[in-house]
């Protein structure tokens, strides 16, 4: 992402040479990008900045090999991908010469610090290890499932419930979504219920600064010279002072919860909580700085992802009544007595979600550093410290990939049938459908998230509809900052059903 203010500002001081540039020097042009010296595609990302994403999906999707080299002002220069092969190449086969890089840990260092998200090497190997140990027990996926019901029935349900009772009722259903899925992983990771979703909508100190850490991070990642933010964090003003009180607000709570669950566990032999902290705690691990950057992460992984993917799930939905009218033949044939039983055979609905992420995958982009020189499987030359980005969003509008009917919302494309004639569903390759990341990085809690969301899918549609409440012909704009969101909310009313199973 860049930072086009700022572009435009550099643009003005170098007003003289650029017309020199424009006049005297010829542009290059490849396929819709043209590229003027010193200031690269400045032009056209200004045109298109309203639409970035959708943009730079076109521009990958029109080359040849779905490799794209943008040259972006002051000579960087930034790769961006939509071919399967060379998203194999850098998540799997030559893994260890695209991690995450120097400067996207620097960038997220206040807030993640040496989290796992955010590092690479032996740091990132063994807290990959120690999760994968604990995401694999029975008894977290049981803590989870009764996490997921107690916040569905308690908070969830009744608020939609009230709203129902009048048509006039507006909610913002992407507000009570991340609201539902901060309350959520913070119960997973901390043991800690931060009571977002109250009939109230409270703005708790924490969950504020979490999400003023985390925006105010995003803006980082998108800003066009990192220079800037690094003088304003050594001086400590404007939004660097911002991003240091937010950080410091979270990190003293997560120290807090912290020592008071070692103090639980110095009076017990083990902690009676299985949130994720108690496991580390109990399982040995005690540095207080290890600790609190791995729940950190934990939680920036876990917060808006599935609110972004349900949030579209449910447009979608709402615009093709034939895909929700199989999801609910599906939702009443299942028993509410057990969550992972209810939701663990709802194979239409995790083909309708797989297709609704597709379309509007919750990361639209994610980047690499390549650590030395490389040539690409497509043979594009990628040069030392240069950034490869491969585009979730536009290899789930690929004809190549999709077929000519991409555009078209069709659950059925993920099923086949078995010999009696039942769905079964059927898995893409992972580096055609890279929405969980894939190889040695993919997403530890893949399956913790699918539970969650067709829990929501089937709590919500038994009871309600969910009724898009914009004016005819608007469509809701897919916007990328750490995760995707629906621009402006999603406004909706929510209608009695009439009819419970």
């Amino acid at each position: 992402m860049f930072d086009l203010q700022l572009s435009t500002y550099i643009l003005l001081l170098l007003f003289p040479s650029t017309l020199l540039f424009f006049f005297y020097f010829k542009s290059t042009e490849a396929y819709g990008l043209k590229s003027y010296p010193l200031i690269g595609c400045l032009f056209t990302v200004l045109e298109n900045r309203h639409r970035f994403v959708q943009w730079t999906a076109d521009v990958v999707n029109n080359t040849p090999t779905k490799t794209a080299i943008i040259h972006l002002p002051l000579g960087r220069v930034r790769v961006a991908t939509a071919n399967p092969t060379v998203v194999k190449h850098i998540l799997k086969t030559n893994f260890h010469n695209y991690p995450k890089g120097p400067h996207a840990k620097d960038t997220l260092f206040d807030l993640l610090g040496d989290g796992i998200i955010n590092i690479d090497g032996d740091g990132w190997k063994f807290q990959r290890q120690v999760s994968i140990h604990e995401f694999n027990t029975k008894s977290l996926r049981n803590f989870v499932e009764h996490v997921v019901d107690t916040e569905l029935n308690d908070h969830l349900l009744p608020i939609l419930a009230t709203s129902s009772t009048t048509k006039a009722t507006v909610l913002d259903f992407q507000d009570i979504l991340q609201r539902f899925a901060f309350d959520n992983i913070c119960k997973i990771a901390f043991g800690y219920d931060p009571a977002c979703l109250m009939p109230s909508m409270p703005n708790a100190i924490f969950a504020t600064a979490f999400d003023d850490a985390v925006m105010i991070s995003t803006k980082r990642i998108r800003g066009n010279l990192p220079l800037i933010w690094k003088i304003k964090r050594l001086f400590n003003i404007g939004s660097e002072k911002q991003l240091r009180d937010a950080v410091f607000v979270v990190r003293e709570f997560a120290k807090k919860v912290i020592k008071e669950k070692v103090a639980e566990l110095e009076k017990k032999s083990s902690l009676v909580s299985v949130d994720l902290l108690s496991r580390f705690l109990s399982s040995g691990y005690s540095d207080e700085r290890f600790i609190c950057d791995i729940i950190i992460s934990f939680i920036l992984a876990g917060r808006d992802t599935t609110s972004a993917a349900l949030t579209w799930f449910f447009w979608l939905l709402h615009k093709n009544p034939r895909v929700e009218t199989e999801i609910m033949k599906e939702i009443v044939t299942k028993q509410e007595s057990s969550v992972y039983d209810e939701v663990k055979d709802m194979v239409y609905t995790h083909a309708s979600l797989c297709e609704s992420m597709r379309l509007y995958p919750p990361v639209a982009m994610d980047v690499k550093e390549a650590a030395n020189d490389d040539i690409l499987p497509d043979n594009t030359f990628v040069k030392k410290g240069y950034p490869v980005s491969y585009h979730i969003y536009a290899m789930g509008r690929s004809e190549e990939l999709w077929g000519e009917d991409w555009a078209e919302f069709r659950p059925e494309r993920w099923l086949e049938r078995d010999g009696l004639g039942r769905w079964v569903f059927k898995a893409r390759d992972g580096y055609e459908y890279p929405v969980f990341q894939a190889g040695p990085r993919i997403c530890l809690g893949k399956e913790m998230a699918f539970l969650q969301m067709k829990r929501v899918v089937a709590g919500v549609l038994r009871r309600f509809k969910v009724v898009p409440a914009l004016d005819d012909g608007v469509e809701p704009v897919y916007v990328a900052y750490f995760t995707a969101v629906m621009d402006g909310g999603f406004p909706v009313r929510i209608e009695e059903r009439g009819w419970i199973e």
